[in-house]
C-alpha cells in the first residue's frame, strides 16, 4: 500500500469547481490522515453547479472559501496537483525551491458546457466522478485490520 502524503494541494484556474472538489473528496475519504488545501490562479466563489453535484454524494461544498496561491499562509506541501494546464504552470513556479512532487491531472472545465441545468449538471457529475476515481487510484482506501 503506498503511503499517502501528509498535505496535499489541489490547484485549478478559479479555485471554483475542480480544486474544490478535489479537495472535499480527498477530505471525505482521507481527511484525518491527510491535510488537504485547494487554491486558484484567479480565484472566485464556489460555482452552484459544483455545490450541487457534491450534494448528491453527501458533501457540502457550500461554505467553500475561495483561496490564491498568494493566500497560502504554509507551502510545506508534499504534493500538488494541478488540474487545469494555468495551474500547472503556477504550481511548478511555487515548487522550484521546495521538496514537493507536482502532478497534473488536466482536469475538463464543465463550466464550458452549454445547455439547459440538466446538461449542464451531467457535466458537472462527469468531472466529480473522475475526479474521484482519479483520487482512489492515487490514493486508495486503506484496509481495515490487523497489520
Amino acid at each position: 500500500m503506498p503511503r499517502l502524503p501528509e498535505a496535499v494541494l489541489f490547484a485549478c484556474t478559479r479555485n471554483a469547481i475542480r480544486s474544490p472538489m478535489a479537495e472535499a473528496l480527498l477530505k471525505h475519504f482521507h481527511g484525518a490522515r491527510v491535510y488537504v488545501q485547494s487554491v486558484g490562479v484567479r480565484p472566485v466563489p464556489i460555482d452552484p453547479f459544483a455545490i450541487a453535484a457534491m450534494e448528491e454524494m453527501g458533501i457540502d461544498i457550500a461554505r467553500h472559501r475561495q483561496r490564491s496561491f498568494d493566500d497560502l499562509e504554509d507551502d510545506s506541501f508534499d504534493l500538488v496537483i494541478s488540474l487545469s494546464p494555468e495551474a500547472q504552470h503556477r504550481a511548478v513556479e511555487m515548487t522550484r525551491h521546495m521538496a514537493c512532487e507536482v502532478e497534473f491531472w488536466n482536469t475538463f472545465d464543465p463550466s464550458l458546457v452549454e445547455g439547459n441545468r440538466e446538461v449542464r449538471l451531467d457535466a458537472y457529475r462527469e468531472v466529480r466522478d473522475a475526479l474521484m476515481r482519479r483520487i482512489l487510484e492515487r490514493f486508495p482506501l486503506q484496509r481495515m485490520g490487523s497489520g
